[in-house]
């Protein structure tokens, strides 16, 4: 009896030996997976965190589709303004913005109060800005350049 006892214990260790390496092989070969697509790069997480700064800071006025409100407030998604004068849009994020400009045709004069961002958080909206809703685009502003924006 002892000896069945004992051969039946050491066969259901044997048999967890092995399904606990096999889990613990799958949950490390996983666990790996997870932390390569978690793996961010500088521009994902600029856009990350610049999220955060427009949801707090630009929402109430670009409202959360980037389009404006068509009046006062100029779109941001799909503005040829914001594409083709990208030192004049930091500017404005950075120290806010007054007088007439014209976006997509259209002219708005309107006021921006300055937000009080530090540049790297202009770096960072300004990313998440210019990769959102139908603007996609290729090169970084990094917070050289925003520091390079004087008023």
């Amino acid at each position: 009896m002892i000896t069945k006892l004992t051969l039946g214990f050491t066969f259901l260790t044997a048999v967890y030996g092995f399904f606990s390496n096999k889990n613990s092989d799958y949950i490390s070969k996983t666990n790996n997976i997870t932390r390569i697509e978690q793996q961010q790069t500088p521009l994902q997480k600029s856009i990350a965190q610049g999220k955060e700064i427009y949801t707090d800071f630009c929402v109430q006025c670009h409202l959360a589709n980037g389009k404006g409100n068509g009046t006062t407030f100029p779109p941001l998604d799909g503005s040829n303004w914001l594409k083709t004068k990208i030192t004049e849009s930091i500017h404005a994020v950075k120290y806010g913005q007054k007088g007439e400009i014209i976006v997509n045709q259209k002219k708005y004069n309107g006021i921006m109060p300055p937000m009080g961002l530090s540049d790297e958080e202009v770096a960072d909206v300004m990313n998440y800005i210019l990769n959102s809703w139908s603007n996609k685009s290729t090169k970084m502003i990094t917070l050289k350049e925003v520091a390079a924006v004087k008023p």
